[in-house]
């Protein structure tokens, strides 16, 4: 078959492009089946016609189809995008390539044209640059809020008005650096911003307060979240954080000063009130123990059980708020069964709900509800809220609480049928100090703080916790949602850290090192009676000089000691032979953050904070690898 029939068969198999040819003037002289298909005309119709009849009007008032043969025919070739029209006078977005056809001699015999419908790209990246645009907008109109985002290694990729207003950096002076530089020094020596990205990709999102620095360094209190960002196979893709700048110079540094002389004040509160109650909570377990006295003092050891128990309750509520006003409470995370916490916190909450005669009816899945928490203030939040349904109950009433998983979240319920909540106070009841109706006598106690604890820390693990109620007298119903953690994602995160339960109880030797020979002298009766054997040193040059002479198992080592520091202590103590095997548990009233960072870059393998329950310190001896 000739060359020139297989090219004209070629052509006129195509029915995707419009092929066709034009004379040295621009007329229609081939048509193949495909520019029909595209542009309308028959063969019959189009042969003899100016190209300029595919063009819109204003296009031929300008003279742009004479101007594409022009530079056709000049260069050898030409490529155009933009509009065209069909037959029927609708338009459609082409692709247009222009080639200059020449004989031997160099002499123009024409043009081959190719033209490829693009209508649907076109009005595909119309609507994408649409909606990128109206998003620039939103994003750039926003002056209130810092709204930017985060590439997985937590360098940022955009940048928004209200950004530049608060830490004063344009865009490209910080895109493409690590959000870092928004912190105090202190609080990136600490992994605070390596942490935040980490609860977000745990939770899903993070939420805290805290000082942030502005590009000239002067600092600005931020209430600021971070949500992870995943694409639709569950790939980590970067984070989209949200910074609203709270602070009011003048009313900040005046809250500052007086947030610090309130938190010193607590501090030595707290363990002005701790020392005395931890040999009190130790002497009640030793007379439990005993199984002695009449039915006169065991009532009486009971009322003082309890007495001991609210007020220690009172106490680190007071600390915790403490924490909360700083920016300060924070969470030590593990893979934690929802259910297991609502068992501990019934437990909690046990004595109170018999004391009043309630019924307590308990749902829970027989499968794990696993999330990424910390055990004790997860079982303080529902602790909390079963305890306010006793108290805000009348005798004899009904208190429901169940643990479900539902989708991607793990719910706790705590139902009641007491008082209720008035309208006006559904609202706030979350607030600082906030609490309901009560009688003149307070019979229900409390410090109004509990609600604004449970809140925070439910918000610290990236829940949500919501109150609702009829009115006075129909109950109330709280509802606590955490995301929900997938066991097998779970399983191949390092990340993640999963506790672990004691494993047995031998005897081992302990010495106590404590100048309040009340509390020292309670702790040893109270491990001797669980088969332990236990030393007792009340000055820190006595401890030191007994570690030379037998290395203990365990040490608890109270931190203010009148001769020397519990700190000194716990170094001469690791300078013994095997003193690396020793395990150090700091025993004080000091519980604040500062207090248990120190510890542990003292060498401290654990801090306990007075008055510790008598059963965790059995427990703890049982299996000081456990930590504290």
């Amino acid at each position: 078959m000739p060359q020139n029939q297989v090219f004209r068969l070629l052509v006129e198999g195509v029915t995707d492009y419009a092929i066709f040819m034009l004379d040295p003037q621009g007329r229609v002289a081939s048509w193949n089946p495909g520019a029909a298909r595209l542009k309308g005309y028959t063969r019959e119709e189009i042969l003899g016609h100016h190209l300029s009849v595919f063009y819109p009007r204003e296009a031929v008032d300008r003279q742009w189809p004479q101007h594409e043969l022009e530079v056709a025919a000049r260069e050898g070739r030409f490529e155009d995008e933009g509009w065209r029209v069909r037959k029927d006078g609708s338009l459609f977005w082409a692709n247009v390539v222009i080639t200059a056809l020449r004989d031997e001699s160099g002499r123009l015999q024409g043009f081959a044209k190719i033209t490829r419908d693009l209508t649907e790209r076109r009005a595909h990246e119309e609507r994408l640059r649409e909606s990128d645009e109206n998003f620039r907008l939103l994003l750039e109109g926003v002056e209130e809020y810092a709204i930017f985002l985060l590439d997985p290694e937590g360098r940022v990729t955009s940048w928004n008005a209200g950004a530049q207003r608060i830490t004063g950096y344009a865009a490209e002076e910080i895109i493409g650096h690590s959000f870092e530089r928004f912190f105090t020094p202190s609080d990136v020596a600490a992994g605070h911003p390596a942490t935040e990205l980490r609860q977000a990709m745990l939770n899903r999102r993070s939420e805290d307060r805290g000082w942030r620095l502005r590009k000239d360094g002067s600092r600005f209190w931020a209430e600021a979240m971070v949500t992870s960002l995943r694409d639709d196979k569950g790939r980590m893709r970067g984070f989209a954080k949200v910074v609203r700048d709270l602070s009011d110079r003048k009313r900040m540094e005046s809250l500052e000063e007086q947030g610090r002389h309130l938190t010193e004040f607590l501090a030595m509160l707290a363990h002005e009130l701790r020392n005395p109650l931890a040999p009190i909570r130790n002497a009640l377990a030793i007379i439990a123990a005993s199984e002695q006295g009449s039915k006169r003092v065991k009532w009486s050891r009971e009322v003082i059980e309890r007495q001991t128990d609210h007020l220690t309750r009172l106490v680190d509520d007071l600390l915790d708020v403490s924490r909360i006003t700083r920016g300060k409470l924070r969470m030590q995370t593990s893979l934690v069964d929802f259910n297991m916490t609502l068992q501990r916190a019934i437990e909690s909450s046990r004595p109170l709900i018999d004391k009043r005669g309630h019924r307590l009816h308990v749902g829970a899945p027989s499968e794990p509800v696993m999330v990424n928490g910390d055990m004790t203030r997860l079982t303080q939040v529902a602790s909390n809220l079963i305890n306010n349904a006793a108290k805000y109950t009348p005798e004899g009433g009904d208190i429901w609480v169940e643990v479900v998983a539902r989708g991607g979240d793990a719910v706790l319920r705590v139902r009641d049928n007491g008082v209720g909540i008035p309208s006006h106070m559904v609202e706030n009841i979350f607030d600082l100090f906030a609490q309901g109706e009560r009688t003149l006598d307070r019979s229900e106690g409390g410090l109004g703080i509990g609600l604004t604890l449970a809140r925070r820390i439910v918000a610290l693990h990236g829940g949500s916790i919501a109150a609702r109620s009829a009115g006075p007298g129909t109950g109330s119903e709280f509802t606590v949602t955490l995301p929900r953690l997938d066991l097998e994602a779970t399983e191949v995160n390092p990340a993640i850290r999963v506790a672990h339960a004691p494993n047995g109880a031998p005897k081992r030797y302990v010495l106590v090192v404590d100048d309040n020979t009340d509390a020292a002298n309670s702790i040893g009766m109270l491990l001797r009676m669980h088969g332990q054997e236990v030393d007792i040193e009340t000055l820190g040059a006595g401890a030191i000089e007994r570690l030379r002479k037998r290395r203990p198992d365990v040490m608890l080592l109270d931190i203010g000691l009148p001769d020397v520091s519990g700190y000194e202590v716990a170094r001469e103590a690791r300078l013994v032979p095997d003193g690396d095997r020793i395990r150090i548990f700091a025993l004080t009233g000091y519980g604040a953050e500062d207090d248990r960072r120190r510890s542990l870059e003292e060498g401290f393998d654990g801090h306990l904070v007075k008055p510790i329950a008598p059963a965790d310190l059995v427990r703890l001896i049982a299996d000081p690898e456990s930590g504290a």
